[in-house]
């Protein structure tokens, strides 16, 4: 095999956690040693031993003078695990092959620094598009410190997501709604506006075991006027509720002790102040699901990253029916947002389109 092979069976062994190891990194790790692979792991969970570890103590003896690829630089600091770099370094590795460079400021080239004083040979950059792909969000949240944003949105082929009664189940295919509950699991948290809780009562949990975890549940609700009888209130997954300067917290938290309510600064509810105050909070990747209202905010302060437009072979018609986007149309076709295709994948009778901004966004 060559050493791009090596690097690929590393990267599939990342993939196979990108959405169970937040607020780390995925990250794989494979060990070989006179042409053959002797060792293999991937990080699993946040506080669990490295992709390093796990491939290291698989191949035992046989990492001494072995080569390691692992998709991400090793750590040098100590955290919840101690560093991986001590642990190569005392296991005898020859060399190591990364994918790409740790954002991390705790790492941010240390490793590799550790690695080279310690007379291992070090080669970066093998596999690096496919690493930082990977973990996006993470590059992303580590640069900017605020999460990293898709819209998403099932839409009939004439752009409605309702009828003008509020109606909108379902738009979409089983195969595409399946394909949402992955991207609820690999995502931190999903967003939606207080109308969406009102008109559609969704739970916003994962319903499928296959795919883990459920995300933070995050509702804008200015006011915190949500109704009681709504789905969202229950405990099924962690919840908070977005409100602005003016609302009654203290009351609302005495009736829903179980849910956290993120008070902010402005009487109404600011994009830019949001997503800085869910970066304060952790929140590394977020899947905004609208309504109209909501994916309008978050275009209008053009601080989204990608689009997932799910696309139902259907027209509803009708000026009543409710648009994918709301808010007021520009004048001219100068001003429309410039988005670029980057992926159309059909699930069942609906098609996927995945876009992002021209120019990156906030």
């Amino acid at each position: 095999m060559r050493k791009e092979d090596y690097m690929a069976v590393a990267l599939n062994l990342a993939q196979s956690t990108v959405g169970q190891t937040s607020p780390n990194p995925s990250v794989g790790a494979v060990v070989v040693k006179n042409g053959r692979i002797v060792g293999m792991g991937s990080h699993l969970q946040a506080g669990e031993p490295h992709a390093e570890v796990h491939a290291l103590n698989q191949a035992g003896e046989q990492a001494a003078q072995a080569d390691i690829y692992v998709t991400l630089e090793p750590c040098v600091h100590t955290g919840k695990t101690p560093p991986c770099t001590d642990l190569l370094i005392k296991k005898k590795i020859k060399r190591v092959f990364i994918a790409s460079i740790d954002p991390n400021p705790k790492v941010a080239g240390k490793g590799i620094k550790r690695l080279k004083e310690a007379g291992i040979e070090v080669e970066v950059g093998l596999g690096e598009a496919e690493a930082l792909k990977l973990n996006e969000p993470f590059f992303y949240y580590m640069k900017h410190q605020r999460p990293f944003v898709t819209l998403k949105a099932a839409m009939t082929l004439d752009g409605k997501i309702a009828t003008k009664t509020g109606n909108s189940q379902w738009i979409t295919s089983d195969q595409a709604r399946e394909d949402v509950h992955y991207q609820r699991a690999i995502h931190d948290a999903i967003l939606v506006g207080r109308q969406t809780i009102a008109s559609d009562n969704p739970q916003l949990t994962v319903r499928k075991p296959q795919y883990g975890k459920n995300p933070i549940r995050i509702i804008l609700a200015t006011d915190l006027a949500i109704a009681p009888d709504r789905q969202i209130l229950n405990d099924l997954a962690p919840t908070w509720v977005v409100c602005g300067s003016q609302a009654d917290a203290t009351s609302f938290q005495s009736h829903y002790s179980h849910i956290k309510v993120v008070q902010l600064a402005t009487p109404y509810i600011d994009i830019d102040e949001l997503l800085g105050r869910l970066g304060e909070l952790g929140i590394q990747s977020l899947y905004v699901e609208g309504g109209s209202t909501v994916h309008a905010s978050f275009i209008k302060a053009r601080a989204f990253q990608v689009c997932h437009w799910y696309i139902a072979p259907k027209l509803l018609t009708g000026k009543q029916a409710i648009g994918v986007v709301a808010g007021n149309s520009p004048l001219l076709m100068a001003e429309a947002l410039d988005l670029k295709f980057e992926a159309i994948e059909q699930l069942g009778v609906d098609l996927k389109v995945i876009a992002r901004p021209k120019k990156e966004a906030k």
